[in-house]
Parts: C-alpha cells; structure tokens; sequence
C-alpha cells in the first residue's frame, strides 16, 4: 500500500511538472472587470514580418484589463531554446486552449502546423465559433501538397472544390493577393464604409483614426459570400523622407493627400466581416482586417477597430458605448519595425514567453 501511494504521489509530480512547464509555453491574462467576463480568447500569433508576437500580448491586455475577457496568447516556440522564434513554421503551443475558447484571433502566415496542433483549429472552426483573422492570416497556413491539412494551404487548388484558395478564402474571405501599396513608403488610412457608419462595430471611430505604416493589401473585388465591407484603405503618399531605423519607416499619419490614380479608385476593403461554414461543421462568423501589425496598434483607432470586433462577434454589441471601447494601452508597448529577420537574431534577442506577462 505505501509503495502503491509512493508511485500515485510521483505520477502526480510529474503530471503537475508537466502541466507548469506546458503553460510556460504561453500566456494568460485573467479578466479583471467588463462586460467579457467569463468569456475567453485565444490568440494565436506566429507571422515573420509584422510583429505578431508584440501585437496579440497587447491586445489581450487590453481585453482583459478593460473589458474582462480572459486572454491566452500563444507563440511561435523554438523546441530547441524555448525562445520565441517566428520562423519557426510547426510550433505553436497551447491550441488545445481552443476547446474552451469564445474567439479565435489569429494572425499567423505560412504555419505548416503539426498534426496534433493543427486538429485544435480543425476542430475549432468545425464547432462554428467566431473567429478574427489579422493581417497575415489570409494565408495563415502553407502545407506540402502531401499533408492531410494542404487543403488549409494558401491558394490551394486540389480536389476538395469547396476549399479552394485554403483557409483564408474560405474562413476569412480572402487568400494573399499582393502588396496594393507601396511597402513600406505607403501608409494606409481608414475610412468607414458609407453603410458601415451605423454599425456597432464602428463606434467611436472616425475617418482617418484607423492607420498603419504597413500598406494596403489588394483583394478581389466583390468579397465572397455575405462579406460586408466595414472599413476601406486609403493609400497614402509619405511627407517625410524613408527612414529604416524608424519603426514607421518614416510615416506618420498626417503624412500627405491620397495618391491618386486606380490605387484609390476604387479603395480596397481593409476590414470586413462574413459568414463562415467548413464542409461537416456548422456556420460562424468571420471578422478579418488586413491592417494589424504590432507598429498599427499604436494608432486608437486600430485598436478600437479590434475590441468593437471582439465584442461584435461574442454576443456583446449592445455593451459597445456609442464613444467606442476603452482601448488605452495596457504597460509599455515599444512595437518593433516589420521586417523579416534571420534566426540568428531571434537567438541573440533571446525573447521568452515570461518577457510577455502581466503584470510583472
């Protein structure tokens, strides 16, 4: 009997080392007070370029210290370090978090997941819970044709007719067309779209108060489905001269007129939201904004932009104030440039999951 004890207390051990050194892998924000009480989100960043990894812990700080929600934010993990590492394509870890989540918000590009990561977000998506996809997730995932997930990939065009052009197109919207403005020399401003401007979701947000040195996105004109435009993206002309240790590159948003020509003519859809439904799983709704990077949080009105959008999709439009949502940046918040980097700063910069909770 007390080796029979012996052995239990020392698979409790392990179990409980175990489930500690899994959550280390992540982070939590436990809701404080706000009408998201009780609701949880997952976020699930993993992008090389524009800073996912910055954006998605402020936002979940954000919903969860202003508006109650509690916010686990997931990482790109290098198994070898531990460090958090965007380059790694087949690590994310935490998504079986998803069985008990309200809201996905995901913002990844060209994740080639492994099989027990990526059956979470199958099943996720299957149940018909609402889901926000940012910037780069309109090609989110990118499979050897050989996997059981390729039809996930972005532009896929095998036999499963109902998934072409993957994920994005047919969750989100929209898969990876082009780069519409100039990167990183043209900046994109929000304008509300004419039958938008009575939404809930547009509450509290001017003209102009939605922008973003990262730029435009081109997409196919009409959006598929029920898409509903919500916001447009002006493509703006720069004022100052480019400058690359600027993490605006040399952008602000007063910065000059439109440019003119087709680029505005018409503007591009930078915001809108849809209907979803995988073939065997039951319908949801889809909000996607192709303007999100880490550097577009520092404007209010993107971040208003995604809270109004979190409340809209988990039930809780009604509880918008017509001023808007309270979207005051939680802690510091020093976004880095977008840009792509080699592994080799992601190990000199050594950024630990613990580098992300709040409060310290």
């Amino acid at each position: 009997m007390k080796i029979g004890k012996r052995l239990l207390a020392t698979a409790l051990f392990f179990a409980t080392a175990s489930s500690a050194l899994a959550a280390d892998q992540w982070v939590v924000y436990e809701g404080q007070q706000g009408p998201g009480k009780g609701k949880h989100i997952v976020l699930v960043s993993g992008d090389e370029e524009y800073r996912s990894e910055e954006a998605l812990p402020q936002l979940g700080k954000i919903l969860a210290v202003h508006h109650g929600f509690r916010c686990t934010v997931l990482f790109a993990i290098d198994p070898k370090t531990g460090y958090i590492n965007p380059n790694v394509l087949d690590n994310i870890p935490g998504l079986e978090n998803l069985k008990a989540a309200d809201l996905m918000i995901i913002f990844t590009r060209f994740r080639a997941l492994p099989d027990e990561q990526m059956q979470h977000i199958d099943a996720y998506l299957k149940s018909g819970r609402p889901v926000i996809g940012i910037r780069t997730a309109t090609h989110a995932f990118r499979f050897p044709p050989s996997s059981k997930w390729a039809h996930y990939s972005n532009g896929y065009n095998g036999p499963l007719k109902e998934w072409r052009d993957g994920f994005g197109r047919l969750v989100l919207g929209e898969k990876w067309i082009s780069h519409h403005g100039k990167h990183r020399h043209e900046s994109t401003r929000g304008i509300i779209a004419a039958d938008a401007r009575k939404m809930p979701i547009t509450r509290g947000i001017k003209d102009g108060d939605i922008w973003g040195p990262t730029d435009v996105y081109g997409v196919r004109l009409p959006l598929p489905g029920d898409s509903k435009t919500i916001v447009l993206g002006q493509v703006v002309a720069r004022k100052g001269k480019y400058d690359p240790n600027d993490p605006l590159f040399g952008m602000r948003p007063d910065d000059g007129p439109p440019v003119p020509g087709k680029k505005n003519d018409p503007m591009m859809p930078i915001a809108w939201i849809k209907s979803y439904q995988l073939p065997g799983g039951k319908q949801g709704k889809a909000f996607t904004s192709t303007i999100g990077a880490s550097t577009d949080l520092l404007a209010a009105g993107t971040r208003r932009l995604f809270v109004n959008a979190v409340y809209s999709l988990t039930g809780l439009a009604d509880k918008i104030p017509d001023t808007g949502t309270k979207v005051d940046l939680v802690g510091e918040f020093k976004p880095t440039s977008y840009q792509t980097h080699r592994n080799d700063y992601w190990l000199k910069r050594q950024l630990k999951v613990d580098d992300f909770r709040w409060p310290k």
